[in-house]
């Protein structure tokens, strides 16, 4: 008689006790020994494998129950998808020497989130506080999609904000470039030249003023692979719940 399942072999779903030969998951109501036989022998052979690496690996690749199983959701999730593509396309794209994407509503969002970020990391000292506009327009939506990975096990969600990520990488790309020779005009209605500028204090305290147009394009780089990345595990995602709607309706 086979081993005990940890994991329904048709839905992935984990029940409080390993499913038997002769048991049915209670979340998808198929019974273990009416699944194809050579399907069995990959899903044991998945079952070996460390309860921990499993559980990652499921965490990272399969939606909630709730959500694979409501096609409508899935259909609105792929449209998601879509626009995040052509919108991020469209971002990564933009000059990056005369801040072009200065005039995308992607960079109204960022913003806020920039100018939140230097007023909190203002208690921890002169350099941090100009530091944290930029440190917090990346590292907020890393945050927020951690919590859709851990809390809500949900990786598509955790993937749209590893996008949005990327995004406020590309967004910095212009404000790091300029450090050099600064036109961009800022939010005091004045340019690098004329008043603070966050990346020309950064360069002079860390040295490597003079690489800032190399810095720049290496984030705008660095933000597109990221949000590629990000695009491709959304999709992903999404795949293995189609699959799995299909094999069970079949």
């Amino acid at each position: 008689m086979p081993a005990p399942f940890a994991v329904c072999p048709k839905c992935g779903h984990s029940p409080p006790q390993p499913l038997g030969a002769t048991d049915v998951c209670p979340a998808c109501g198929v019974y273990m020994h009416k699944w194809p036989p050579q399907r069995m022998v990959r899903f044991a052979a998945i079952n070996e494998s460390s309860d921990e690496d499993d559980t990652w690996r499921k965490r990272l690749l399969t939606l909630p129950d709730r959500d694979a199983g409501d096609s409508a959701l899935l259909a609105v999730r792929a449209a998601l998808l879509l626009a995040l593509l052509v919108w991020g396309l469209y971002l990564m794209t933009r000059d990056v020497t005369d801040g072009e994407v200065f005039q995308s509503f992607m960079h109204n969002i960022l913003l806020p989130i920039h100018e939140a970020g230097h007023v909190l990391f203002m208690l921890f000292g002169e350099s941090l506080t100009i530091a944290g506009g930029s440190l917090f327009q990346v590292l907020l939506p890393l945050a927020i999609g951690a919590a859709f990975l851990i809390k809500n096990r949900d990786p598509f969600g955790a993937a749209v904000c590893l996008w949005w990520a990327g995004m406020s990488l590309v967004d910095l790309a212009p404000y790091i470039y300029d450090a050099l020779h600064p036109q961009l005009m800022l939010l005091g209605g004045h340019t690098g030249e004329d008043g603070p500028h966050d990346w020309i204090y950064l360069f002079e305290l860390w040295g490597g003023l003079q690489h800032a147009h190399v810095w720049g394009r290496f984030a705008r780089m660095t933000g597109a692979l990221l949000a590629l990345v990000a695009l491709s595990w959304a999709m992903l995602v999404l795949w293995r719940a189609y699959q799995s709607r299909r094999d069970e309706i079949a």
